[in-house]
């Protein structure tokens, strides 16, 4: 019996990575395990160089930004990116959109001044800020693209007058978009790349080697660049993984393929929501997460026979975050349509049942 996995991360995998990853735990080359070989080894510098081509590729990335595979999740990049691009006398500007923008800015003030442009807090952050200025003398703009918590999602990235810098943990490869245009991009892979234990961040060269603080080595964008992410033992098991996630990517219409199927996914998820009179959306129409779909019922009374409901249809994971309760159907790249029309035929005969 397949179980349609809405987690929202760690997160559903490709069958057919997960198959080619499995075998390749137990044997990859001359008898070994891929865990069991050095990652001096060219089998797995091999590895690292054509998962860095293929993300150069699928978002159509130049020699002017350096991709790294890190560690430490997202998080760790809340303090990098200042530590590494904002002095002590310089302002970054951030919008608020959640709980992961708000700990991205509480990390900068350690390093320098921080301007919050624009915050959707006092609606519980469930839209995204329009329309707010950008000062010219900000040393960068950061964003989150898409919230997985609230399930809010910046829609396009318009042209800003300063360096742009982006948290795309949760929407990364679901969309085509201009890389080209932000200096900083980073992602937890466990959501669209790939498992946990390794973090992607794209660096445009020139942002980087200009700060007089002295900052830690393991921390200095400059000695993973100059390495190319193998200063010390990278998570090489987890990056062999997000190549055949890649692979993937590729054979399936890349960004543009994606977009277009996840498009099909929200459309029929979001339309049962609208059209169920038991459940409604949490979030501004023209902000809706293509990624993370939060929902509630009318009557939370019936939370529990809901979730039962889904759980004997095999639909896993979609309780809402326990900040903020009700459900989320995370969709995310590898799942298929034919999951989310599972959930949304269990939505239906709750329907019947409780309406």
């Amino acid at each position: 019996m397949k179980v349609h996995n809405f987690f929202a991360g760690p997160a559903i995998l490709p069958q057919e990575v997960l198959v080619e990853a499995s075998s390749s735990a137990l044997r990859y080359q001359n008898g070994l395990s891929l865990m069991e070989m050095s990652h001096r080894s060219k089998p797995i510098a091999d590895v690292f160089e054509e998962a860095e081509s293929l993300i150069a590729e699928l978002l159509g990335i130049g020699d002017e930004h350096k991709v790294l595979f890190l560690t430490g999740g997202a998080s760790s990049q809340f303090y990098m990116i200042p530590m590494n691009i904002l002095g002590a006398d310089q302002t970054a500007g951030y919008i608020d959109t959640g709980t992961w923008s708000t700990k991205a800015i509480k990390e900068a003030k350690l390093f320098g001044k921080v301007e919050v442009l624009a915050s959707s807090k006092d609606k519980n952050f469930t839209y995204i800020p329009k329309d707010y200025l950008i000062p010219d003398h900000l040393r960068y703009l950061h964003i989150t693209s898409n919230n997985t918590i609230v399930g809010t999602q910046m829609s396009k990235f318009d042209k800003v007058n300063v360096p742009l810098v982006c948290d795309m943990s949760s929407d990364i490869f679901s969309r085509a978009f201009d890389a080209s245009q932000f200096d900083v991009i980073y992602a937890g892979a466990q959501k669209n790349l790939g498992p946990s234990g390794v973090t992607l961040a794209i660096v445009k060269k020139d942002v980087v080697g200009k700060m007089e603080r002295d900052i830690p080595t393991m921390l200095n964008y400059e000695t993973h660049i100059k390495k190319d992410s193998m200063f010390n033992t990278p998570p090489t098991f987890p990056v062999y993984v997000c190549l055949l996630t890649l692979r993937w990517l590729k054979a399936n219409g890349g960004v543009a393929g994606m977009e277009k199927r996840n498009q099909a996914k929200a459309d029929l998820l979001y339309g049962e929501i609208d059209r169920n009179p038991l459940f409604y959306g949490t979030t501004a129409v023209e902000d809706r997460s293509k990624m993370n779909v939060c929902f509630l019922l009318n009557d939370d009374q019936h939370n529990d026979a809901f979730l039962a409901m889904a759980t004997e249809a095999n639909c896993v994971g979609i309780k809402g975050h326990r900040s903020v309760g009700g459900f989320r159907a995370s969709t995310y790249n590898a799942m298929d349509i034919n999951s989310v029309q599972v959930l949304v035929d269990v939505m239906k005969r709750f329907e019947e049942k409780y309406g």
